[in-house]
């Protein structure tokens, strides 16, 4: 059963508020106010280069998840992709909002980020798991860690549904167990 409440702790979260700022300013370009896009995209790039520098790696989920989002932001600029960043301001609002991050999901179907075989029931299990921590809504107090986040004492980093603590190559997003 699910007991929503008020995660006031997300506020103390730099990761969770360069998402919150992503939000008004891709809304801003969607309404058509000049240069919000391009501001998005200088946020997004120096969140995404930080997170490289500080995990040193592209394969882990919260540079995944940058450099995907940071790409789509670009795609989206071209001619008839637009419709691509009214998907984002969906998607990045649900994150902050419930910590279900849509972009997370679709990158756990890339065959790097899965260990079983792409089969319909993992599609499902993958984009119906319960959402994460990281949202301004909690559901549960037994969600998964925060959204695409670094740990606060830990060189790795922690996913919208899965910390990095073993250094296997190989990270399933989907939590069997809550």
């Amino acid at each position: 059963m699910f007991n929503a409440t008020i995660d006031r702790r997300v506020l103390a979260d730099v990761n969770w508020w360069h998402w919150a700022l992503t939000v008004p300013l891709l809304a801003a370009h969607l309404a058509g106010v000049a240069g919000t896009l391009e501001t998005a995209v200088v946020l997004c790039g120096l969140v995404g280069g930080y997170f490289f520098a500080r995990i040193g790696r592209l394969r882990p989920y919260p540079v995944q998840i940058r450099v995907a989002y940071l790409g789509l932001l670009l795609v989206g600029s071209l001619p008839w992709m637009g419709w691509l960043h009214w998907v984002q301001l969906l998607g990045t609002t649900a994150m902050i909002t419930v910590g279900y991050c849509p972009l997370a999901r679709f990158l756990n179907l890339l065959p790097l980020n899965r260990d079983e075989p792409f089969t319909a029931s993992f599609v499902w299990r993958t984009f119906l798991q319960d959402p994460c921590a990281g949202g301004i809504v909690r559901w549960s107090d037994k969600a998964p860690a925060a959204c695409c986040a670094l740990p606060p004492k830990s060189p790795g980093a922690a996913c919208s549904l899965q910390s990095f603590e073993s250094n296997s190559p190989r990270r399933e997003i989907h939590a069997t167990a809550h």
